[in-house]
C-alpha cells in the first residue's frame, strides 16, 4: 500500500473516530464519560427539543404553544408511556410526536395514519432519535416526575446560575447578624 493511500485510510478512521464520539448522547455539549448526572444529555434534549415551550422547565405544564400540557411533575405514566408519548405524541392533543415516520412507517399507539385519523398529533419541528427520546424519558423520570413545587435549587440545575429567572424561587435571605445593629450608635 502507497504512502498516500495509508495516510488517506488513516484520515478516514480518524473522523469515523470523531463522528462516532460526537454521535454519543451529550457529546456535542462538551459532556464526559464522568459526569457526575448522566441525565444531563435528557435536560439538554429537553431543552434542545423544545419541551419547555409547553411543559415549562419545571414540568409543571399549564398553556403553551400546543395548548395546555400537563404536568410532567403530576403524571402517573411509566418510563415506557413517556418514551412512547415523546415518540408518537399524544392523539387528540397538541402534544407533537418527534419520530419521523411516526403513523407512517412506524406503528404509534398500535394505529397507523389512517386509524388515528383526525386525531393525528400534529409534528414536531424537530424530530428525535432514539437515544435522544431514552435520555430525556431518563432525565423527566428522574428530575421532574413526582416532584413537588419547583424550587430555586432546581431552576439553578436547569438554568444555570446566572439566570434572573430563578429569583422568583429565592427565599428571603435571614437578616445578619452584623447588620442587625448596624444602625445604632456607639
Amino acid at each position: 500500500m502507497a504512502n498516500g493511500e495509508m495516510s488517506s485510510i488513516t484520515a478516514l478512521i480518524a473522523v469515523a473516530a470523531v463522528a462516532v464520539a460526537l454521535s454519543a448522547p451529550g457529546a456535542a455539549l462538551g459532556q464526559s464519560a464522568t459526569n457526575s448526572d448522566p441525565t444531563d444529555a435528557g435536560k439538554a434534549v429537553f431543552k434542545r427539543a423544545n419541551c419547555f415551550g409547553c411543559h415549562k422547565w419545571h414540568g409543571n405544564g399549564g398553556g403553551g404553544y400546543g395548548g395546555d400540557a400537563l404536568s410532567l411533575r403530576k403524571t402517573e405514566l411509566t418510563r415506557e408511556q413517556i418514551t412512547e408519548a415523546v415518540a408518537c405524541g399524544r392523539p387528540g392533543t397538541g402534544m407533537p410526536f418527534f419520530t419521523r415516520g411516526a403513523y407512517d412507517t412506524v406503528n404509534c399507539y398500535g394505529m397507523n395514519r389512517q386509524q388515528v385519523g383526525g386525531q393525528m398529533p400534529p409534528e414536531a419541528n424537530t424530530f428525535l432519535r432514539p437515544t435522544d427520546i431514552d435520555v430525556v424519558a431518563s432525565y423527566v423520570i428522574a428530575h421532574i416526575k413526582g416532584r413537588g413545587e419547583p424550587n430555586y435549587a432546581e431552576c439553578v440545575s436547569f438554568f444555570g446560575d446566572t439566570s434572573r429567572v430563578c429569583d422568583i424561587y429565592k427565599t428571603p435571605a435571614e437578616p445578619n447578624a452584623n447588620s442587625a445593629g448596624a444602625g445604632k450608635a456607639q
